[in-house]
Parts: C-alpha cells; sequence; structure tokens
C-alpha cells in the first residue's frame, strides 16, 4: 500500500494534477487522497481509474494496484481500524448493537448471520474471526484508556437468543471490571439525549491526533478538521454526562446478570 501510494503520488505530481483535482475526478474526499497515499487506505478502484486517466499512468498504476494484498476488513472501515488498533484514547457512543469490540464470539455471529443479504457461511465465520482479532486493543499493554455509552435498548434486545444473551451480558460484566474502560449505559427512560444523531468514535493517535469515525449503510464518515472534531467531541462529552455513571451500570448489568435463566 506504501508503494501504491508512493507511485500514485509521483504519477500525480508529473503530471501536475492536484490532490483536490483527483479527488474531485474520484468522487472520494481529499482525505481518502491523502491517505492512499500515506498508504494508510487500500485505493479504491474508481480512484485508480481515476488516477489512470488524469495522470496519464499508462496502465502501470492500475498494474500495481492488483498487487496490492487485500485488506480483511471493508475498505470504508479500513483505514479506521488501523487507527483503533494503535490508538491511545478511544470513546464509542452505540445504539443499535453491543459494540463490537465488546462482543462475544457467539453474538458477533449472530450478528453477521442476520446481515441483508444473507452472508455465506464462510464468510459470516470469517468476519466473526476478524471482529475477535480486533479485541485485543482490550488487552493491549500498553492499554488504551477507552470509555463505551451503549443505549439500554441495545443491550436488551437478545441478538442471537436469549443464551447467547445471557453470555454477551456476562462478559459485558468481566470488560466493564477492566481498569482502562468505562462502560455507561444511557437510559430508555430518559427522553433526549445529545446522541440522537447515531453512533460515533472518537480515536486519538499516539501522535495525539483526534479523529471521528461514524457509519451508515455501507459506508463510513472519518472526520480529521479540527472543528468538527471538536464539535463531536462535545457532543460526546454531553452524551456522557447524560448516561448513567459506570458504577451504576456495573450494579444494572449485576442484577441483569442474576436475574438470568
Amino acid at each position: 500500500m506504501r508503494m501504491f501510494g508512493s507511485q500514485l503520488q509521483g504519477w500525480r505530481r508529473l503530471a501536475g494534477v492536484s490532490r483536490e483535482q483527483l479527488a474531485e475526478a474520484a468522487g472520494y474526499s481529499l482525505d481518502t487522497i491523502c491517505s492512499v497515499e500515506q498508504g494508510r487506505r487500500m485505493p479504491p478502484p474508481e480512484l485508480v481509474e481515476a488516477a489512470e486517466e488524469l495522470c496519464g499512468a499508462k496502465g502501470l498504476l492500475r498494474e500495481a494496484a492488483k498487487h496490492i494484498e487485500r485488506s480483511k476488513f471493508p475498505d470504508w472501515f479500513e483505514e479506521y481500524a488501523g487507527y483503533e488498533a494503535e490508538c491511545v484514547a478511544l470513546g464509542i457512543y452505540e445504539n443499535q448493537v453491543v459494540p463490537g469490540l465488546f462482543q462475544t464470539e457467539a453474538y458477533a455471529r449472530a450478528v453477521f448471520e442476520n446481515d441483508r443479504p444473507l452472508l455465506d457461511p464462510k464468510e459470516v465465520e470469517r468476519r466473526t474471526a476478524v471482529r475477535m482479532e480486533r479485541q485485543r486493543l482490550l488487552h493491549r499493554t500498553p492499554p488504551a484508556m477507552i470509555s463505551v455509552v451503549v443505549e439500554q435498548a441495545a443491550l436488551e434486545r437478545a441478538i442471537g437468543g436469549p443464551a447467547v444473551m445471557s453470555g454477551q451480558l456476562v462478559y459485558l460484566l468481566e470488560v466493564s471490571k477492566l481498569p482502562h474502560v468505562d462502560l455507561q449505559m444511557m437510559p430508555t427512560r430518559r427522553e433526549v439525549h445529545a446522541g440522537l444523531a447515531g453512533p460515533m468514535r472518537l480515536v486519538e493517535t499516539r501522535d495525539r491526533r483526534r479523529l471521528v469515525y461514524s457509519e451508515v449503510q455501507k459506508g463510513s464518515v472519518l472526520l480529521s478538521d479540527p472543528k468538527e472534531v471538536s464539535d463531536m467531541n462535545m457532543r460526546y462529552a454531553a452524551i456522557r454526562s447524560q448516561a448513567c455513571t459506570p458504577e451504576a451500570t456495573m450494579k444494572m448489568l449485576e442484577r441483569a446478570v442474576r436475574d438470568l435463566p
């Protein structure tokens, strides 16, 4: 990926094409062009074709792209996954399911099995294994400081059935006891809160750069603009202040586990 990125940058400069021009032609953001040239993101096919046409690369960029090992993550998730694995701090707000970093294997498998259109069983197992690999972040040394706010409805939806959800709640209770993890529940009885616009993840990198990641159907947005990131950090701070405290959340989980059949 780094080799391709350097070739792309070289051809672009040789042709006198700016990053902005390439971004417009390919239909991608300027941040995506920068990420590809720096080797942090797989080059989307549309970007490769646009670069070929604009830069007159004579098929060399297209050929180089064929030799890049495909990532185990979707293109729209790959760059974030790299930041997540190396982060020093991570904040998560989730309103539909238990966040992937905190899912048990059985729960994750049930999530993928309910995707539409239906996934091939081998693809379900592959995606489940990849999700489990990401959880190494929870036990990494040095640890990343992680705060999570999950909607109460997501903790009550028995994805995979009662047995799977029982195991998920037990695991959440275990993870919430890790010293570098703060888990909070957003109660359904709260009429409004600052997270109504949807889920988000806030990442702080080792070089103290702050980014915000959010997903939509089959795509994602990775924000790096300081003003936008600041706005989202203020929003996340409000979400945390409106949720139950970590201590209260842990007590609720303990009660829920005790009440399991």
